[in-house]
């Protein structure tokens, strides 16, 4: 019943469908025991738009606000694009500054030795595909282990899950790559 009325909610607001996913997120459903919106992921969306944008960067820079889980492309005049992502969960987190070093598209997948270490089940390789815990994209963030990617678990985005790399949904991951270069100055906080 609970499920069903909060569906029914969102059902009725319509396009504004996805932002109010995100007031309910967490928010349990006692007959499963499962948070509601592992039963609809795409009610669970973030929707990418431009927004009001104050601060002294540079129009190209991309600023993480890992805090917020959201990632802003400065495009100036006040403005920025705003983009839903995934952060490192605790333990895994961190701050910097960052040039993207390379990009990549259907990018293959190395798990680093850390990640193997403990988890040893991963395999070591992975060819770029819809399989590909990268997704549809990857921006290598200078000579560190991270990246700015897209992701195969779009339930991810909006949560601190990753191992410090940024989630995207793919098709954010792709319109990000479309506008910025090799050399974008990235500032996480």
């Amino acid at each position: 019943m609970i499920r069903h009325l909060a569906i029914a909610a969102l059902l009725a607001l319509g396009t504004n469908a996805a932002s109010a996913a995100t007031d309910i997120e967490g928010m349990w459903n006692p007959l499963k025991s499962k948070p509601i919106v592992e039963t609809m992921p795409e009610a669970a969306a973030i929707p990418r738009e431009i927004v009001p944008f104050a601060g002294d960067f540079a129009k190209g820079t991309i600023i993480v606000n890992t805090e917020e889980r959201r990632l802003y492309l400065v495009l100036g005049d006040g403005k920025a694009m705003r983009y839903g992502i995934g952060v490192g969960r605790p333990g895994f987190s961190w701050t910097g500054e960052h040039k993207i070093s390379a990009k990549r598209e259907w990018p293959e997948w190395r798990p680093p030795a850390e990640m193997l270490k403990r988890r040893p089940d991963l395999p070591k390789f992975m060819a770029g595909g819809e399989e590909n815990p990268l997704g549809a994209r990857a921006m290598y963030l200078g000579s560190s282990i991270y990246r700015i990617h897209g992701s195969n678990e779009p339930e991810s985005i909006g949560h601190a899950v990753s191992s410090g790399c940024i989630r995207m949904l793919n098709e954010d991951v792709i319109d990000l790559y479309n506008r910025v270069q090799v050399g974008t100055r990235v500032v996480v906080r």
